[in-house]
């Protein structure tokens, strides 16, 4: 049974880890030219602090940060950029696949084999494109493993490790007495927690089929959450601010409520127990909770994307206060570099909050959906009620 959960665990990665990476490129995928001095590398959307004319691009450096890159830009050494190149993966209808190294981008100035990089303005502005015989810009399939896909696979192998660490503990001590203390005490007291607390309260007496992917959402989330506040190598992406990612979440939730709903579900959707000119002759009541389907998983796509998301950018938009006021003299230089990395300090101790109370909330909100779509009818509840009588008898 043990080797049956664990499996399952393994799988459920594995698809989720395949969806994303598909999903991630529906999303920001980009690679800038070098402009104005502001952006000073090719195949990554990563901009480096450096002052232009005007100062700071902030707006560079924000959503640089929190995009999407096909390279991962790690540090600069002087007018050195440390990074790692990644795999571009390519499906073309007019030329077919196309493997390489995204360092080919760098090299030939964002053009490579025929595919280039969509200047601004274009409808696929920093994403990978070719030209047909027309000379229009082609969209190519792009299955490329991205920083984001990059971050997924490391985030899920460090998170597998963890948790088989965990049942390899259990599985050498299944015969004796012995208390798990230090890291497995930890993860046993943290996972009965999120198990008790918050599973089997919202799902209900079912909740044992539901808590292997209920347990594997909220992990996977809180430890995208910590290695996103991570400032250097390999943390620091920003996976559960990419709205992707959320929507393959918030999808594993939407399957797992409808495919597993009751009789009672089904029937409270399509004829509620409301006065009947609610429901005939304009199905009015069956409308809105049919739509209410589709929004419950919405909700929690927006909520993480949206939380996670917020939070990165005002760490970095307060880090930019001390580049923005370094022409600004030294006293106020001074002053607002000190207000920055007293803010920066504030924010990531709330952003420790934030990672765990996200997880949390999404679990919990995704249990409860679960539970009241696992809930018994009327007249199940008291068929129920009676076998459970007789039992007692």
């Amino acid at each position: 049974m043990k080797q049956k959960h664990t499996m399952s665990f393994i799988g459920l990665f594995v698809l989720m880890g395949l969806l994303t990476s598909v999903g991630v490129h529906a999303d920001s995928v980009a690679i800038h030219h070098p402009v104005a001095a502001t952006v000073q590398q090719v195949g990554s959307n990563e901009a480096v602090p450096t002052e232009t004319k005007n100062g700071v691009d902030v707006k560079e450096i924000v959503f640089g940060h929190i995009g999407d890159a096909y390279q991962w830009h790690i540090t600069t050494w002087g007018k050195m950029h440390i990074t790692v190149p990644l795999p571009i993966i390519v499906y073309s209808r007019i030329s077919g696949w196309h493997i390489f190294s995204s360092a080919r981008l760098e090299e030939n100035g964002g053009s490579y084999d025929g595919l280039s990089i969509a200047p601004e303005g274009s409808r696929f502005e920093g994403k990978l494109v070719e030209h047909d015989a027309a000379g229009n810009e082609v969209r190519p399939w792009d299955f490329s493993i991205t920083k984001i896909v990059f971050a997924l696979i490391i985030n899920s192998a460090l998170l597998i490790i963890i948790i088989l660490s965990v049942a390899r503990w259990y599985r050498r001590h299944s015969q004796d007495n012995v208390t798990p203390g230090g890291f497995v005490g930890f993860m046993e007291m943290f996972i009965t927690m999120v198990n008790d607390d918050v599973i089997k309260g919202c799902v209900g007496p079912n909740y044992r089929k539901f808590s292997p992917y209920l347990l594997t959402a909220f992990f996977f989330i809180f430890i995208n959450n910590l290695m996103g506040l991570v400032p250097f190598f390999p943390g620091g992406a920003n996976v559960t601010g990419n709205i992707a990612v959320t929507m393959i979440l918030a999808l594993c939730t939407f399957l797992a409520v409808n495919i597993f709903g009751g009789k009672a579900y089904w029937k409270d959707i399509f004829w509620p127990d409301v006065p009947w000119w609610l429901k005939v002759p304009f199905p009015m009541m069956p409308m809105i909770e049919l739509f209410g389907i589709f929004t419950k998983p919405f909700a929690l796509m927006i909520r993480l994307f949206a939380n996670m998301l917020a939070g990165h950018m005002a760490m970095l938009v307060l880090t930019s206060l001390v580049f923005i006021s370094a022409s600004m003299g030294p006293v106020l230089n001074g002053s607002l570099t000190v207000a920055s990395v007293l803010f920066n300090i504030f924010m990531n101790a709330l952003e420790l909050l934030v990672a765990f109370i996200q997880a949390y909330v999404f679990t919990m909100l995704s249990a409860v959906f679960i539970g009241l779509a696992q809930e018994e009818g009327h007249e199940e509840k008291k068929e129920t009620k009676v076998l459970e009588h007789k039992e007692i008898k």
